[in-house]
């Protein structure tokens, strides 16, 4: 499939965040491909996507939780040379204790927030990278940098999107690739995933000044793309506190290559 236009592919595209970027990217003369389970809301998005912007809009249903499903995006991925962005959206948080959680549950999450985007980010890049071309956006989360008692699975998902992303980048970088990953971490956001039935915790239960619409969440996060951003927090303000929080990181990891035990850990 060949288009003379640029296409972008958005996962879990149905509704909140997705379904920003898919209007946003539409508004910047991308063609669309979205991903998402739920194929009505798929199919109206797309044709108000399509009649709104003039762009060409494809939907895939999909169930990126299942192997055979992330597969179809996969083949989309690979051989659509249109594709010039891919947003990995699509994600899920059930927060719950670990003890009081099945592993059926915990099991669920990691395979849409880590084995789809990774699978997908595998599908895509080394034609981004050929091409020295091609932008790759991965939707992590500010619990990605911090865990509550409830959110041990999803936080470290989103651990992994942050790590996994910031390896690609140093990859990019010191290829001197033209590509593009962004990581973005969203706090509170008014989404979906956040009711009983998904998270366990309607939105109602949050400090209501600490949500962010999906609105303004992707319109800043464009912004941090457009000013070449690696990493965006929308609602963090004092860009200072990444660059100390970074800082403090590598020192943490300069210090351990040593290559012997920390002196208080030593026998007299």
């Amino acid at each position: 499939m060949n288009s003379s236009k640029k296409t972008a592919v958005v996962t879990g595209a149905s509704s909140g965040i997705g379904a920003v970027y898919a209007d946003r990217l539409a508004a910047r003369g991308f063609d669309l491909v979205l991903v998402a389970r739920r194929e009505d809301r798929l199919n109206a998005l797309a044709n108000d996507l399509a009649e709104k912007h003039g762009i060409n809009v494809r939907t895939l249903v999909a169930d990126l939780e299942k192997e055979a499903d992330v597969a179809r995006v996969e083949e989309v991925l690979t051989r659509d040379d249109s594709v010039q962005m891919l947003v990995n959206n699509a994600g899920v948080a059930r927060l719950s204790a670990l003890a009081d959680t099945s592993v059926d549950v915990s099991l669920s999450q990691i395979a849409l927030n880590i084995v789809s985007l990774t699978r997908l980010t595998h599908a895509v890049l080394p034609a981004f990278v050929a091409r020295n071309q091609g932008t790759i956006i991965n939707i992590a989360s500010v619990l990605a940098v911090h865990s509550w008692e409830i959110s041990s699975v999803y936080s470290g998902t989103k651990s992994y999107v942050l790590a996994f992303s910031r390896g690609i980048q140093d990859e990019l970088a010191k290829a001197q690739s033209n590509v593009k990953l962004q990581v973005v971490l969203p706090a509170s956001t008014a989404t979906e995933i956040w009711s009983e039935s998904v998270s366990g915790i309607p939105l109602s239960a949050l400090s209501q000044d600490t949500i962010m619409s999906t609105e303004n969440c992707v319109d800043a996060a464009l912004a941090g793309l457009d000013h070449g951003e690696n990493i965006t927090f929308p609602s963090v303000d004092d860009e200072n506190l990444w660059r100390e929080y970074d800082s403090a990181r590598g020192a943490l990891f300069a210090a351990t290559q040593t290559g012997k035990p920390a002196s208080r850990y030593r026998l007299s």
